[in-house]
């Protein structure tokens, strides 16, 4: 069936000021077939039943054949009644009519009810929904096929908008050159990697990492429209994906045609720990999470010689305190020697960041690559498959990796006070920073030694692998 001609009924927009965007002219044709859609027509019993689940109503008729539900349904349109299954006796069956035929649909309940994916309150929403997508999919069903060939997500929308937040983004950084700054110390070594190690932060440049999209299920209320295709996402619920982290909202089909280009929203971000790494970091537009930053700026200035560094614990209240104070003020954080002098606070506060994080820095896809190439024993070639292994993580994670191993190779530097070498670390932060995909504990434990010893060769060989 031909689409009819575009209407400008207002839909979803992407989070913005009103001022700066304006919704495209939504596709009308889906939105008019569910208007048009039959409407649900309950047909009650007249006697009680006895047998009557109690989260039934009068629709339910007991143990009736299908020829006598199709007799009670009438050929009406929408009509719909319960009746006990004959053929599974104490299983339910949805007689529904639709299309000139009754359809029967074995009926489920667990709390909510449901015969396919969807969880309805009622029974009468359950069969309105699916009277709206029957309808929908028998009457546009060539249309709905090629309803993603032509999509307006290039044109209109979120992607203007993020095309403009980074073409802003992009000028700001031209006209405000960005540099690395080192800083001098006499104790350091004057090699390449000591004056790596060294890094103090400064102004970065822009990281534009990409990102794929958080897709969930959700609920609109009112009419919605997908900002990828520009049709209506038609249903009573669960009628498209929004996107947890940026709020794009696209019917289901659609969502695995967007581009990984989420650009998260802070107020979308309620956390700071436990926040995937690539949403935290393209939310605050930082090549790394500020809770690394900020944690390893603050050892480097007060910690580097204190004995047991990053192995002695600090107190449990003080690094929940530190957490959540990360999460309630993010950057503005204060981890200063006032708030926590000791330091232990702030290596245990950055040890419980990296564990907490939903997917390891070191991450799962490519955990099984690293624990293989510790099993080399040729030195050269275990460093060249460790290297490939680092080449496959996500840039955030890359980069997030990098920095602490150039951190950690610093803290070596301070052996003598700290008593902190590259296998003390690795023994630290192995399991810290690499976690088997399948969480098996008896995987984990055989898997330790190798977990150290990919961390103490990070560490040692940080200048020429990353």
């Amino acid at each position: 069936m031909a689409a009819s001609s575009n209407s400008s009924l207002s839909g979803s927009s992407v989070s913005s000021d009103p001022e700066d965007y304006q919704p495209p002219i939504w596709k009308s044709y889906l939105y008019q077939l569910q208007q048009e859609a039959p409407r649900p027509k309950r047909i009650t019993c007249p006697q009680e039943i006895e047998s009557r689940p109690k989260y039934y109503g009068r629709e339910f008729h007991g143990l009736i054949s299908r020829e006598q539900a199709d007799e009670l349904l009438g050929g009406a349109e929408g009509a719909y009644l319960i009746r006990e299954s004959q053929r599974q006796p104490g299983t339910c069956t949805l007689a529904l009519r639709f299309g000139g035929q009754t359809l029967n649909y074995r009926l489920f309940y667990d709390g909510k009810h449901f015969v396919g994916e969807k969880r309805f309150e009622s029974v009468h929403d359950l069969v309105t929904d699916g009277l709206i997508t029957l309808y929908i999919e028998t009457k546009a069903s060539e249309y709905i096929a090629k309803m993603t060939t032509n999509p307006i997500y290039q044109h209109l929308g979120y992607t203007s908008l993020l095309r403009d937040k980074i073409t802003h983004r992009l000028n700001r950084a031209r006209s405000e050159p960005k540099r690395v700054t080192f800083q001098q110390d006499d104790k350091i070594s004057t090699s390449p990697a000591g004056r790596r190690s060294a890094l103090k932060d400064g102004p970065e440049k822009l990281c534009n990492y990409e990102k794929v999209h958080n897709f969930k299920v959700h609920t609109f209320r009112g009419p919605h429209w997908c900002e990828y295709c520009a049709n209506f996402m038609w249903g009573l619920i669960a009628q498209g994906v929004r996107c947890s982290d940026c709020g794009l909202n696209v019917h289901k089909q659609c969502s695995k045609l967007v581009p990984s280009d989420c650009q998260p929203d802070l107020r979308r971000i309620k956390k700071v720990f436990s926040c995937d790494l690539t949403t935290l970091v393209k939310a605050h537009n930082t090549p790394r999470p500020m809770v690394l930053d900020m944690c390893i700026r603050e050892i480097e200035q007060r910690g580097l010689k204190s004995e047991g560094l990053y192995r002695v614990s600090g107190f449990t209240e003080h690094i929940e305190d530190v957490r959540l104070a990360f999460d309630r003020d993010g950057e503005k954080a204060d981890i200063s020697a006032n708030a926590y002098p000791d330091i232990n606070t702030i290596t245990g506060a950055l040890k419980l960041y990296l564990r907490d994080l939903p997917i390891p820095v070191i991450t799962y896809d490519v955990y099984s690559k690293f624990i293989q190439a510790a099993k080399i024993n040729d030195p050269d070639a275990r460093l060249e498959a460790i290297h490939d292994g680092l080449l496959q993580l996500p840039p955030a994670h890359y980069e997030t990796l990098r920095y602490l191993m150039t951190h950690l190779k610093r803290v070596t530097m301070y052996e003598k006070d700290n008593l902190m070498n590259a296998e003390n670390l690795g023994i630290v932060f192995g399991p810290t920073l690499m976690q088997p995909p399948d969480l098996n504990t008896l995987a984990s434990l055989n898997d330790m030694r190798h977990q150290k010893l990919i961390i103490q060769l990070l560490i040692e060989h940080e200048d020429i692998l990353f």
